[in-house]
């Protein structure tokens, strides 16, 4: 029966929209191929890139729901419906494929598995009264089934999301500690450039304080012996003033010989006698 035609679609609704049916003609000729494939092992890789396929298919479907939903207030209720039955055909479709995989694990040995096999969890088979086959559900259960997995899958999805968002808030904290670790670090490198600069003046100081008391007591030495030299001078003129070798001090005179009494005889002194 010939499908009836899609309305007009946003381009991001046409760009999903055939990237699903893309990936259904390669889920139909690979299940082709797989009935030419006798090795079991070969079998198991092809299921498995089938399965990936169709976990990239319910992405696409989940997707084009999404995009259904925000255009569903500027499209008219026909075009909303004809959309929606489109979205629970490509769920149908999708079902089926899955339930064809089913059918090859069986082949394979593997009895226990999982109607929609698409999240983390795949590998955990499901309880044997919860697994049905695809061909025996109505198209609403179909529907509600595939839906059910789409909505496990966003909440693992937002989980995700919130154990990224910590994760940045963690490094952004830690890139803010360690910058102001950085800058504090700046800052006593520039105190210690302070302090030996400082302690480097100090020690030109004390040695320009050196060199001057050192001067200072080579003056005050020299004034010294200058004033013993002319001490030791005055004192050897004082006790010995004959001695011609040295010299009289300027301003000073030289010491008074002693005074001898002279008696003067008069004649008359004589003549009385």
């Amino acid at each position: 029966m010939a499908r009836e035609e899609l309305p007009m679609m946003s381009p991001q609704l046409e760009q999903i929209h055939g990237e699903i049916k893309d990936n259904f003609r390669a889920l139909s000729n690979g299940f082709q191929k797989l009935d030419k494939v006798k090795d079991s092992s070969r079998q198991s890789k092809q299921l498995e890139e089938l399965t990936g396929r169709m976990r990239e298919c319910k992405r696409l479907i989940k997707e084009f729901d999404r995009g259904v939903k925000d255009d569903e207030s500027r499209n008219p209720p026909d075009v909303n419906k004809q959309l929606n039955d489109e979205k629970q055909s490509m769920i149908k479709e999708l079902n089926s494929y899955v339930a064809l995989r089913k059918t090859y694990m069986n082949t394979l040995g593997n009895k226990r598995v999982e109607l929609f096999d698409m999240g983390a969890g795949g590998s955990e088979p499901l309880a044997e009264e919860n697994v049905q086959m695809a061909s025996a559900m109505s198209n609403q259960e179909l529907v509600d089934a595939g839906m059910k997995t789409m909505d496990e899958t966003d909440q693992a999805i937002e989980r995700s999301k919130k154990t990224v968002q910590q994760t940045i808030e963690v490094g952004t904290q830690t890139a803010v500690t360690m910058k102001g670790q950085t800058e504090q670090m700046g800052r006593i490198v520039n105190e210690l450039d302070t302090i030996q600069f400082s302690i480097k003046k100090a020690s030109q100081l004390v040695k320009e304080i050196g060199r001057q008391v050192a001067t200072d007591k080579c003056i005050m030495m020299f004034l010294f012996l200058i004033v013993c030299g002319v001490i030791a001078i005055i004192v050897v003129k004082i006790v010995d003033p004959k001695n011609k070798d040295i010299r009289d001090i300027p301003g000073l005179a030289p010491p008074a010989p002693a005074r001898r009494l002279l008696y003067i005889r008069d004649p008359e002194h004589f003549a009385l006698n």
